[in-house]
């Protein structure tokens, strides 16, 4: 056995020197190597020889082979795999997870558009609960990566926001986000509804319900989102400041006859809720007011076409005798005259 490369042999970091200890085995590959230094073939084979060594060992075979070819990417990312699998089950507070931490910065020196090892780095740190650092490489992931690959980023970096109890944070984001993808603005509602910024949400909502074009990845139909906004501007007027709910509300009534009794309940809910209660009586009385001349204007309609079908079944009646109805009427005129 050939003992080379003294020093420690305690746990990689990539800095310090390690016993490698060879065999008769490894003196093959070691020869290729030797012959083939940048060859990928040679130095994979070894590692795949190595794959049931200690870990200091496996390590070292892989920090040798990216100091002559660092800018594989195969071989970072078995690397950077390898090195999560050693401290899979610790605390996050070991310090592993910052060698881990440190090899990744490394591999990105090189794989920096290569969106899987941000990806891994991404859900690394996520794993770690390290909020601000979590935050500054997703954005060094989005400014590297050209924006075809942004929608490998952007649904981690979602996730992320939505994990910790950061809203400032979670709004910034999600804003940025929505200018490349607004067709998912309903999950940006639904996590404002849920952080209570009932007024960020009715103002994304009321854009949604303005855009003919938008369709609702929830199958909600333009009336329903109608609705809803409805309900929860009309609920919640201590939360909202930036709409007109009075002139959202009457817009509606004349965009939706048929649903006139229930807009009619929501304004009026929207000033009892708002101490209005002035305002709510004489949207009540304007209610009443209105159904009540609607209904006139329905009872003189009915009235009028009852009139007229008298009318004619008179008219036609009046050529009796066993006479055509046309010799009858003529008749009637002659004598009128």
């Amino acid at each position: 056995m050939i003992e080379t490369l003294g020093g420690g042999g305690g746990p990689s970091t990539g800095k310090e020197a390690h016993h490698l200890v060879l065999n008769e085995d490894d003196l093959a590959y070691e020869e290729e190597i030797l012959r083939n230094p940048n060859a990928i073939k040679p130095w994979i084979r070894y590692i795949e020889h190595k794959a049931d060594s200690p870990r200091n060992i496996l390590n070292l075979v892989f920090e040798r082979a990216l100091k002559e070819l660092p800018g594989s990417y195969k071989l970072w990312y078995n690397y950077l795999k390898v090195r999560r699998r050693q401290i899979k089950g610790r605390c996050i507070t070991d310090p592993g997870y910052d060698e881990v931490n440190n090899c990744f910065e490394r591999s990105l020196v090189f794989m920096h558009k290569m969106p899987r090892i941000w990806m891994d780095y991404c859900k690394f740190l996520t794993k770690q609960q390290k909020i601000a650092r979590s935050r500054r490489v997703f954005d060094r992931a989005l400014r590297a990566l050209p924006p075809t690959q942004h929608d490998r980023i952007w649904p981690l970096y979602i996730k992320f926001v939505k994990q910790h109890p950061i809203p400032e944070t979670a709004v910034r984001v999600f804003r940025r986000y929505l200018q490349m993808f607004p067709e998912n603005s309903e999950e940006y509602i639904d996590y404002l509804i849920a952080a209570d910024r009932l007024d960020e949400a009715s103002q994304v909502l009321g854009r949604c319900v303005n855009n003919v074009d938008f369709v609702s990845k929830k199958g909600k139909s333009n009336h329903q989102m109608w609705n809803e906004l409805c309900d929860m501007i009309s609920k919640n007027p201590t939360k909202i400041h930036s709409l007109n709910v009075d002139a959202i509300i009457r817009s509606g009534l004349r965009r939706y006859t048929d649903q006139v009794g229930h807009l009619w309940n929501s304004l009026a809910d929207y000033y009892i809720r708002s101490g209005l209660f002035e305002r709510a009586r004489d949207v009540y009385e304007e209610h009443t007011d209105r159904h009540h001349r609607q209904g006139l204007h329905t009872g003189v309609r009915r009235l009028r076409a009852v009139r007229g079908v008298g009318a004619l079944e008179e008219d036609g009646g009046g050529g009796g005798d066993g006479e055509p109805g046309g010799r009858g009427r003529g008749r009637g005129r002659t004598q009128n005259v």
